[in-house]
């Protein structure tokens, strides 16, 4: 089994980050394979609403300007997915809305087989406020994807501002790490 986690900040070893080797390294116990994709601050680009994913029918976006083809195959190759984000005035990042809309789109245009049954969940962080909107948007593509949405003991996030704060946040770490064995174990039981 693989779970493949995209850090939606560009800050490759913020908070973000930090949280999803929290949530990897309780599914490395389990003898679950992992990969962390930096997603935030790559280059990519938002859907055109072309729909011509729809008509070559081959699981990828049309669109070759960009690594999103890259982002989707790791994708369809895992059996667990987690999206991490920054809040960004109460929503996810830029990288994340893009890796959203144009894997949604591609798996909706696509019959639907690229994402359903697959396991997934969100990594939140946040300064303060509005992390449940941007947690709420990464669930909410999980749903419509028809994936199995994993949850921990609180809502999957952390209050922390600078690099290296979500070390501080003991409720966070909890919920990081019981994250990561709810979802080894959903991953055992959904496969």
């Amino acid at each position: 089994m693989k779970v493949v986690a995209f850090n939606g900040s560009p800050r490759v070893n913020g908070n973000t980050a930090q949280s999803l080797k929290m949530v990897l390294a309780e599914l490395e116990k389990e003898g679950i394979e992992t990969e962390i994709v930096q997603l935030g601050g790559r280059k990519v680009f938002g859907c055109l609403a072309c729909g011509q994913c729809g008509k070559n029918k081959d699981n990828r976006c049309a669109r070759k300007d960009d690594e999103m083809n890259t982002f989707i195959e790791k994708i369809e190759q895992a059996d667990g997915i987690i999206i991490g984000s920054p809040t960004y005035f109460s929503n996810v990042s830029t990288e994340v809305k893009a890796l959203i809309d144009r894997c949604g789109y591609v798996a909706k245009a696509n019959g639907g087989s690229l994402l359903r049954g697959k396991v997934g969940t969100a990594v939140v962080s946040v300064r303060r406020a509005g992390s449940t909107f941007t947690y709420s948007a990464i669930n909410f593509f999980f749903g419509i994807a028809e994936m199995v949405i994993c949850s921990s003991s609180y809502w999957n996030m952390t209050l922390s501002c600078d690099p290296g704060d979500v070390q501080k946040d003991a409720e966070g770490i909890q919920t990081f790490q019981v994250l990561g064995q709810n979802m080894a174990k959903l991953l055992k039981q959904v496969r």
